[in-house]
């Protein structure tokens, strides 16, 4: 027979193969005993009761790397849910440790960098609570120990626990959070990306200099919330900015997912 007519099934069978996509796979945990499902912990094959040993989170990463897992997805929380039954009891979440205690996500990633090669590690912080420059310096340590495998999940906090908590009287209105947010991620761009030159570090040990004199900038920053003069107090990380996840559901929420979100956690 002459050359070979493809059949129907085979072209999309070939069309099928040409439009597969890859799958990703993110774990989705809590540095907590309680995070989606509380009380689960009382299961006999559950661990998450070991929380609070570095081994728990070493020998889950190096499974989830090992599987061939992308991320592992740290959620986290400032304050405790306390509204149920009355205003600040937190003793319904108590025996089934929902969510609560919590403890803080972003010490567990240097150790769980050091046990994987691939997984990438998706920590929430907030910016509400805790000042540009100082959030800058922590998630660019992070990013240097875990050679750019670090994200942040971009949160503004909605618990009126955590707004007590942090000296608060009651939460900083909704949108007015928002706007403080996009201020803020702009300190941290100025910060991360505009602070210190490509070649600032030289590491020159004949002439014992490592970082050039004129490789840092300061970026004298001044808005309606912040006023950061600089420079960046840490050197360029792998990424410089870190991936970023936002998981705003509000309008004020995707506009600022929108701008700055790399992924946008979002409920299915």
């Amino acid at each position: 027979m002459g050359d070979s007519v493809p059949t129907t099934a085979g072209a999309a069978a070939d069309g099928q193969a040409q439009s597969k996509k890859q799958m990703i796979l993110n774990a989705f945990v809590m540095n907590t005993p309680g995070h989606l499902a509380p009380g689960f912990w009382r299961h006999p094959r559950n661990k998450t009761d070991q929380y609070t040993k570095l081994s728990f989170w070493t020998e889950l990463a190096q499974l989830l790397d090992k599987a061939g897992f992308h991320a592992m997805f740290i959620a986290d929380t400032l304050g405790p849910y306390d509204v149920y039954k009355g205003p600040s009891n937190v003793v319904p979440a108590l025996a089934a440790g929902a969510q609560f205690p919590v403890n803080d996500p972003l010490y567990l990633v240097p150790a769980m960098a050091a046990v994987t090669k691939n997984l990438i590690f998706g920590v929430t912080a907030s910016l509400t609570y805790e000042k540009p420059y100082a959030l800058a310096r922590r998630l660019s340590t992070l990013d240097h120990l875990s050679e750019g495998r670090v994200a942040w999940n971009i949160v503004t906090s909605y618990l009126d626990s955590a707004a007590r908590n942090h000296g608060l009287k009651e939460q900083i209105p909704h949108d007015e959070r928002y706007a403080i947010a996009h201020e803020y991620m702009e300190v941290l761009y100025k910060l991360w990306e505009g602070s210190f030159r490509d070649d600032a570090v030289v590491r020159d040990r004949e002439h014992g200099h490592y970082i050039a004199s004129d490789g840092v900038l300061q970026i004298h920053h001044k808005g309606k919330y912040f006023e950061v003069p600089g420079p960046h107090f840490c050197e360029p990380s792998p990424q410089r900015t870190p991936f970023l996840f936002q998981a705003g559901v509000s309008e004020a929420g995707n506009g600022f997912g929108g701008k700055h979100g790399e992924a946008i956690f979002v409920g299915g």
